[in-house]
């Protein structure tokens, strides 16, 4: 990336770090957004699906756990691969997958069909994942941190703004399922322009080993690297909490005293975009002050968040507030636990990442079923004290592992 001083000014129009080419960069951004949407953008559409397909509001928050299940299951399954495979022919396979998957559920009858469609095309958008360590490789181990953050900006936007793009879809069309039928066209797009982007393997790659070994090896990095374990723990209580919040948002919107549908639900997304372009910065200042440091004032941010929305949870102007603090430390959050492990042996970066992001996404899909049962069983008060415990979790493993860095 040019070290162009306006960088730090302007998030949006940051050049790509030494190694790693702009044009490059921004494509490998821009495609993380609209992968990782397809993850997210179901969460506004919940109290709508509940709805239209005449169950529970219970029943459809499975939706969201299964999209989180999936993603979970695609970087343990697929995600290894990219340290030994083809990694053309890898994305075109998961872009073509996952457009398959959400054509399949936008035509889904019932909520089975539905729930099925969302865990399997789930498993295959997990192109962000392949494309996070192949742009810390490129970018080499000085600037990993800028590497790291600029995907990771796109990541953001992508997660923040799918909800208000598909709760203003849903609005628009006055049906949830447009919103999946937009998210194909957009994921298709990307088959005939991203392959073509990447090396043919990845950079920091080592020996190819048999798929069954690949796997098999997963384990070990976790009992080897305790930077690996700290990064795993912190990522699967602060994005339980994360996914906790986002997943009973629409629930609560839709309830008194707002009784807002979808597209309510999804402005949420939109007016979160100022915390998501300050997130840029995490990977910069993992660089000069350490991970640490930035999981830090992360675990502040979310704490404040809830806090905030706690007692105030029929305000929207805290709701507001409190998003822009969870979504701004959620992202620094995840952005320096991943400048933690791509500091270590580069020839397993991808699986590096692989038990960061499974153990990560585990704990969203723990949070989004525990979070809709909470608020199911004492509302908005129980999602926020145990959305506040996960975090007190992080703080005492962050404690704990003061050394790791």
């Amino acid at each position: 990336m040019a070290t162009d001083v306006r960088a730090d000014r302007a998030p949006a129009q940051a050049a790509a770090p030494p190694g790693l080419h702009r044009p490059t960069a921004l494509l490998f951004a821009t495609a993380g957004a609209l992968t990782v949407a397809n993850v997210y953008f179901p969460q506004p559409l919940l109290d709508a699906i509940a709805a239209g397909l005449g169950v529970s509001d219970t029943a459809a928050g499975l939706v969201a756990t299964a999209a989180q299940t999936g993603y979970a299951l695609g970087i343990a399954l697929v995600v290894p691969l990219a340290d030994t495979a083809r990694l053309r022919r890898l994305t075109t396979w998961l872009l073509a997958l996952t457009t398959t998957g959400l054509l399949v559920a936008a035509a889904a009858p019932d909520l089975l069909t539905l729930t099925l469609a969302t865990a399997a095309l789930s498993t295959t958008t997990v192109l962000p994942q392949v494309l996070m360590p192949t742009a810390a490789s490129l970018a080499g181990p000085a600037h990993g941190g800028r590497a790291v953050g600029l995907i990771g900006i796109g990541l953001t936007l992508g997660s923040t703004l799918s909800r208000t793009l598909s709760g203003t879809v849903a609005a628009l069309g006055d049906d949830w399922r447009a919103a999946y039928l937009v998210a194909a066209a957009l994921t298709g797009a990307l088959i005939p322009v991203v392959p073509r982007a990447l090396p043919e393997r990845s950079p920091g790659g080592g020996a190819r080993l048999p798929y069954g070994r690949l796997i098999a090896s997963l384990p070990a990095l976790l009992r080897t690297h305790p930077e690996l374990r700290l990064s795993a723990f912190l990522g699967a209580t602060v994005f339980g909490a994360f996914s906790a919040f986002w997943a009973t948002l629409a629930f609560h919107l839709a309830a008194p005293p707002f009784a807002l549908g979808p597209a309510g639900a999804g402005l949420f997304g939109l007016l979160t975009l100022p915390a998501a372009l300050l997130s840029y910065r995490a990977g910069r200042l993992s660089d000069r002050r350490g991970p640490r440091y930035v999981n830090l004032t992360a675990l502040g941010c979310c704490a404040l968040a809830f806090a905030v929305m706690g007692p105030c949870g029929d305000s929207p102007a805290a709701l507001v507030i409190g998003a822009n603090l969870l979504v701004h430390g959620g992202a620094c959050s995840q952005v320096a636990n991943q400048v933690r492990i791509f500091r270590l042996p580069g020839e397993a970066r991808a699986r590096l990442n692989t038990v960061f992001m499974l153990a990560s996404f585990c704990g969203g899909a723990l949070g989004s079923l525990g979070g809709t049962a909470l608020y199911a069983r004492h509302g908005w008060a129980g999602l926020v004290l145990g959305c506040l415990a996960l975090l007190a979790l992080a703080g005492a493993g962050l404690f704990r592992g003061r050394r790791l860095g």
